[in-house]
Parts: structure tokens; C-alpha cells; sequence
């Protein structure tokens, strides 16, 4: 097939209505898809620039994620330390109550409390773990703040169980010794004196005396009992003093950490919408600046189609000459 020729006017309108079409199709995509750039062909500076910037934005994007999951571990120790220091208090409460009693049957259902709170801060320190890291059961946290890792924060987790707050079960807080042979020399002094005083009488008084010294070795053991269990008592109340006073430090420590995480959690999302923003600038379309060419651009075109058209209406008039 022979190639068509066409006059110079057809073909210089033609020329620039193609022009025209490929600047509307290029403004269309701008419209549809509201960037300037959406290719290297378009502009490979800005395209690999932005590239560059939202590539950071999505791994600072993955380590904000595990920023918010860093805080969420550092709540549930905070969590369970509260709750340890509240168990705590329970502890000292029932050991103080055991020191105002000389009763050893109390005391004894006293020491019994203070044991089972003990088993609930072992419960609670192994239970306040978040995604398998547990701080208040030797485990550690790393939080990384940058892509390359080398900006970040080590939080050591704490022993919160009662090892680690040494605190230890309570023992022998209403232990009563056998008074049995003092209790029966009590008797027997007891009956000696009363004999003599039915008969002769106790002219030496020594069966009084006897029976006070027995009535007095008795007294001087129930009390030495009793004195050796509000030691043990008031070992327990220091030791609970020490748990409460470690509890709050460990608990400003974690508050430390949860505020530095929280704050670079905060800078990093700043810097997302920077990196992301700056990122926008070099790509995305001024839609009022697009929609203004495209109007343009329809009325070029139709112009452009109108002037073909007249040039093809000149070539038609030499086909009246026959």
C-alpha cells in the first residue's frame, strides 16, 4: 500500500493535535492519580528522591509499631508492680496486726495470710508478661528508635517475685513450746504447798517459794515464746518496709522508660509526616493547576480538530476542478 501523502497544513494541524492529545492524556493521570511524578520517566530526580523518603517513612513506620508494642510491655510491669506494692501493704498490714496480739492461735491464722499473699506476688511477677517478655521475671526489653539500630533504649527487667524483694514465708509466728513439765511442776509445787499449809504450815516458806519460782519459769517461757515470735514478726514487717520501698523505685525507673519510649514514639511520628510530606511536595499534582490545563487543553484540541478540518475542506476544494 502507498503511502498517503498529506499537505503540509494537514499535517502540521495534525502534528498538533497529536501534541495536544499526548498533553492530555499525560494531565489526565495527573488528575486520576494526583501526582506529577508517577514514574522516573517523568521527573527521575523527584521520583527517586520521594522514593528515598517514603522508604524511610515505612521502616520508621515499622518501628513505630514496635515502639507502641515496647510501651504496652512496659504497662504490664508497671501493672504488676502496682499490684505486687498493693499485695505488699496487705502483708504489712496482717504483720502488724500479728505484732499487737500475744495470742498464738492468732497470730498463727495471721502467719497463714501473710503466706498466701506471698503466693500472689509470685503470681503476679510471673503472670505480667506481654508477648513473651515478662520484666518482672528476668526478662529484658530493647527498643529500637532508628533504622540502623543504633539508637536505642535497654530496659532490664526486675526479679519481682518474692525472691527478688526477699521476702520470706513466714514461720513460728504462734509456735507455742510444750509447757507440759512446767505446767506439772506447777502442780506439784502447788500441791506441796497446799500440804503444808493444811498441816504445820509453810514456817520456812519454802513451798511458797518453791511455787513461785515454778509459776515464774513457766511465765519466763511463754514470754520468751512470745518474744521470739514478734521478732520473727518484726523481721517480716522490715523485710515488707524493704519489698515497698524497692517496688516504688523499680516503679519510677519503668515511669523513666515509658516516657522516653512514649516521647520518641511522639518525635517519630513527627518525623513520618516530615519525611512523608517532603515526599509529596516533590511528586503529588496541583489539582486547581491540572484542572486549569485540562480545560485548556479540550479547548486546543478542539481548536486543533477544527483547523484539521479546514485544511481538509482547502484539499477538497481541487476535487471541484474536475
Amino acid at each position: 500500500m502507498s503511502e498517503i501523502s498529506l499537505t503540509a497544513s494537514m499535517r502540521s494541524n495534525l502534528l498538533s493535535l497529536q501534541n495536544t492529545q499526548s498533553l492530555m492524556d499525560q494531565t489526565q493521570e495527573r488528575l486520576s492519580t494526583g501526582k506529577k511524578v508517577n514514574s522516573a520517566i517523568d521527573n527521575p530526580s523527584s521520583y527517586y528522591a520521594a522514593q528515598s523518603l517514603n522508604n524511610r517513612a515505612s521502616d520508621l513506620s515499622a518501628l513505630l509499631d514496635s515502639m507502641g508494642q515496647a510501651i504496652q510491655t512496659i504497662q504490664a510491669a508497671d501493672e504488676g508492680i502496682e499490684a505486687i506494692t498493693d499485695f505488699a501493704s496487705q502483708a504489712k498490714a496482717v504483720a502488724q496486726s500479728a505484732a499487737d496480739s500475744t495470742d498464738a492461735e492468732e497470730r498463727a491464722s495471721y502467719m497463714k495470710q501473710f503466706n498466701n499473699i506471698l503466693k500472689q506476688i509470685d503470681g503476679i511477677a510471673k503472670d505480667s508478661g506481654y508477648k513473651g517478655v515478662n520484666l518482672l521475671d528476668g526478662g529484658t526489653l530493647t527498643v529500637k528508635f532508628n533504622e540502623k539500630g543504633d539508637s536505642k533504649l535497654e530496659i532490664t527487667g526486675k526479679p519481682a517475685d518474692t525472691t527478688g524483694l526477699e521476702l520470706d514465708d513466714a514461720a513460728d509466728w504462734g509456735k507455742v513450746s510444750d509447757y507440759t513439765t512446767l505446767q506439772g511442776n506447777i502442780t506439784t509445787a502447788q500441791e506441796a504447798y497446799d500440804q503444808a499449809i493444811a498441816g504445820a504450815g509453810d514456817t520456812d516458806g519454802s513451798k511458797k517459794k518453791a511455787l513461785d519460782n515454778a509459776i515464774k519459769a513457766y511465765d519466763d517461757a511463754v514470754a520468751a515464746d512470745v518474744e521470739a515470735q514478734s521478732a520473727k514478726i518484726e523481721e517480716a514487717i522490715t523485710a515488707v518496709d524493704g519489698a515497698i520501698s524497692t517496688l516504688r523505685n523499680w516503679a519510677s525507673e519503668f515511669g523513666n522508660n515509658y516516657s522516653i519510649v512514649q516521647s520518641r514514639e511522639s518525635f517519630t511520628e513527627n518525623l513520618i509526616n516530615v519525611l512523608t510530606e517532603g515526599a509529596d511536595k516533590l511528586t503529588l499534582a496541583d489539582m486547581n493547576e491540572e484542572s486549569a490545563n485540562m480545560l485548556a487543553l479540550q479547548t486546543r484540541k478542539q481548536l486543533a480538530i477544527n483547523s484539521l478540518s479546514l485544511a481538509s475542506q482547502a484539499a477538497q476544494s481541487v476535487l471541484q476542478l474536475f
